[in-house]
């Protein structure tokens, strides 16, 4: 080939670009036949769905791995196993209060619950579920901060979200601590809230409206919108408590000359006891607008009484200076707390059971200190207490009961309790007091016995009182176990170990630690037996919670 050939352009066909008999190793086999779907035919990768394999359509039933995930409704699930021992048939009835139907649901696992009650109240569409969790935290806090039990408010909130539509929650309580987690289906994601509870008080007739206002969002008759539910619980957060601050420091100096009476004191001893009571009532005041811990105002407010009784001692006072100070100890002891911590650990709630208990401890340390450190001053000052006085309380049946009630009926005015409920807690204090005196002084059985059955019969009574008004059991039990409260063996201890007899100060405040915890389990125990009597069906329909057995 010339030059002049080899310059001269070359066709198309020369230069072989449609030419079949030019090929390539990249050029595809002769007689291979390739399908050309799309605009890349030649691109797959691992999540490819292979040739032949049939992808069942949204909406049917999922055929295999690689079908797409339908939405998962409670309404239309599946059908799930099934143990061979079988899942008890839950009863909820409307005429069942409302804290025993959420109580059996929170026992049971999300995936055996029952499909929620159809038509839940709430606007079209239904309200935001945050929205709906926050209500639900708040209302949780108010009861935690009011004292009730972990599962009681646990229930509570459960109830509050069933009411809006809201059934595969989760709440969880702890001791400053609410969260509640809400997952609307098995391929969604979940939504959490939580809360911290900064500060407690003591107001029944508060916790009694936040259970009226559960009461209401969980019957099924009754549609209470989600901005209506806010507004009532704002008007519950504002309300003003029921007794002035005069009227709490009498119920204190009642309360603590009641309590004297009830060792046997007379009226001397009486007037005391209580003047002691209301002034260090008022000093715990001040300490609590100084922004002082709640050691230091137990640890103060403990002080005047045993000093009032250790000065009637140095001016030869023929009283029984004994009961002046025990009385005292009457208004301090922290009963409410300890109720609540045994219960909760009774009930499984062991972080929050440890954490009240906890508590207990440090506030009764703050008043062994108070009254510890007056007795010493006044041993040193010649003040001849005797501790043998334990053994010789009077035995006046119809002092005592009276007695009894009013340390009840005092009690439940420093609970802030509503008016409506200080009748019934008055008479079960009474009635308390009377099983126990029974018992110990009649029966001769031991006290710790005698306590516990009276505290269960005070526990019977109260939780029988509040399911038939669906309320808080709290305020017709905690006052009511004032007078079975430890205050005599607590001030024996103190003393004993004040004039330096350090054994027989510790044997008598483990019999105190024993009686306090003789109430707490005995009102539990009340209270459990006191659903046998509710329509809620047998033991099996309300399985209690699954615990270890030391495997």
């Amino acid at each position: 080939m010339t030059e002049a050939e080899y310059r001269k352009p070359q066709s198309d066909e020369a230069r072989g670009v449609y030419d079949p008999e030019v090929t390539s190793e990249f050029a595809l086999p002769e007689g291979l036949a390739v399908p050309r779907v799309g605009g890349e035919p030649e691109t797959t990768s691992e999540f490819a769905v292979p040739e032949g394999l049939d992808v069942a359509p949204v909406g049917e039933a999922e055929g295999s791995a690689f079908s797409p995930p339908s939405t998962y409704s409670a309404r239309s699930a599946p059908a799930a196993f099934t143990p061979a021992e079988g899942i008890p048939v839950v009863s909820l009835t409307k005429d069942v209060p409302w804290q025993d139907r959420m109580r059996t649901m929170l026992r049971m696992p999300v995936a055996e619950r029952p499909a929620p009650e159809p038509g839940p109240k709430a606007e079209e569409g239904g309200p935001a579920v945050p929205r709906v969790l926050d209500l639900t935290l708040r209302i949780g806090e108010l009861l935690l901060a009011g004292g009730e039990g972990a599962e009681d408010v646990e229930a509570a909130m459960f109830a509050v979200c069933r009411s809006y539509g809201l059934d595969r929650c989760e709440p969880n309580v702890t001791f400053t601590l609410l969260s509640i987690s809400y997952q609307p289906s098995l391929v969604e994601d979940p939504v959490t809230a939580s809360r911290t509870v900064r500060r407690r008080g003591t107001d029944y007739t508060r916790l009694a409206a936040v259970f009226r206002l559960v009461d209401d969002l969980s019957d099924p008759e009754t549609h209470i919108s989600l901005e209506e539910a806010y507004r009532r619980l704002a008007e519950i957060r504002r309300n003003r408590h029921p007794y002035p601050t005069w009227v709490l420091t009498s119920a204190s100096g009642l309360l603590a000359g009641a309590a004297s009476v009830l060792v046997g004191g007379d009226g001397v001893v009486f007037v005391a006891a209580m003047l002691g009571a209301m002034l260090g009532d008022r000093l715990a005041w001040l300490c609590a607008g100084r922004g002082l811990p709640e050691f230091y105002q137990f640890l103060v407010a403990a002080m005047p009484s045993a000093a009032m009784g250790i000065a009637l001692t140095l001016a030869h006072v023929d009283v029984k200076a004994s009961a002046v100070i025990t009385g005292g100890l009457f208004a301090l002891l922290p009963g409410r707390a300890l109720v609540a911590g045994v219960q909760d650990g009774l009930t499984g709630f062991y972080i929050t059971a440890a954490a009240r208990l906890l508590e207990v401890m440090y506030l009764f340390v703050g008043i062994v200190v108070g009254v510890l450190a007056t007795l010493y001053v006044g041993v040193q000052l010649g003040a001849h207490l005797n501790p043998d006085a334990a053994l010789g309380i009077s035995e006046r049946p119809l002092w005592q009961i009276g007695a009894s009630m009013l340390l009840s009926l005092t009690f439940a005015v420093l609970l802030q309790q509503e008016r409506s409920t200080v009748l019934a807690v008055t008479l079960n204090g009474g009635v308390a007091w009377c099983v126990y005196g029974a018992m110990r002084y009649a029966g001769g059985i031991s006290p710790v016995a005698s306590t516990a059955v009276a505290a269960g019969v005070v526990g019977l009574f109260g939780q029988l009182l509040s399911r038939y008004r669906f309320a808080s059991a709290l305020p017709y039990t905690t006052a009511a176990i004032g007078p079975l409260l430890p205050g005599s063996a607590t001030y024996f201890g103190l003393l004993a170990i004040a004039q330096n007899e350090v054994d027989e100060g510790l044997v008598s405040l483990s019999k105190a630690a024993a009686l306090a915890m003789a109430i707490a389990i005995g009102v539990n125990l009340g209270n459990e037996v006191s659903r046998l009597f509710l329509r809620i069906g047998s033991p099996e329909k309300r399985r209690a919670a699954k615990r270890t057995r030391g495997f």
